[in-house]
């Protein structure tokens, strides 16, 4: 009898172009709130119409980066979940815009697991970035190559220090209830 996800109860928006993918989610993540789109359209009314614990986006076919604003937007935490757009360039632009997570369609097999991780450290207030580091930090190294932080070495450093990204960040703790209705 298979488990059901760590996630479960959680309502969660999953965006993909590919049928089998959103199929593969919907199985890992049984026991979940779970609502699927298949195109940028669909994905944009959902994420308007509803409230999202978490939010897993494809890059291409749906216009994720697009999609990705719109979540953050609505205080949404998001998981970028990809096989075509696994580069350095587009690791970076979901990190500024304010992605929590950054997964490659590779770790499928290991999605309820990173996901419950990631949420987690999320609600906890640890930075999922590290743990995602952590985690497939030699995935990114042995894909993008042993100097893959060189071009942007600025901006690493200064990551690396706290894995909190300013804008993406700050954009999300503005909008987010549990600290505004703190007076912060």
């Amino acid at each position: 009898m298979k488990e059901k996800s760590g996630l479960a109860g959680k309502r969660i928006l999953a965006v993909d172009d590919e049928p089998d993918i959103l199929g593969s989610i919907e199985d890992i993540l049984e026991g979940a709130i779970l609502d699927t789109a298949a195109n940028y359209e669909t994905a944009s009314e959902k994420l308007k119409e509803n409230r999202y614990d978490l939010v897993i986006l494809d890059i291409m076919g749906v216009n994720g980066m697009k999609l990705l604003e719109e979540s953050v937007d609505r205080n949404f935490p998001t998981v970028m979940l990809t096989a075509h757009a696994i580069d350095p360039e587009t690791l970076l632009a979901c990190i500024r815009k304010g992605a929590i997570a950054y997964l490659p369609k590779e770790t499928l097999p290991d999605l309820d697991e990173l996901l419950t991780e990631i949420f987690s450290a999320h609600e906890r207030g640890e930075p999922p970035w590290k743990l995602l580091f952590e985690r497939l930090g030699v995935f990114f190294d042995e894909r993008f190559g042993p100097d893959w932080k060189k071009k942007d070495k600025a901006f690493w450093t200064e990551f690396e220090v706290t894995y909190q990204v300013g804008k993406g960040i700050q954009e999300r703790l503005m909008h987010d209830e549990r600290i505004t209705g703190k007076g912060v």
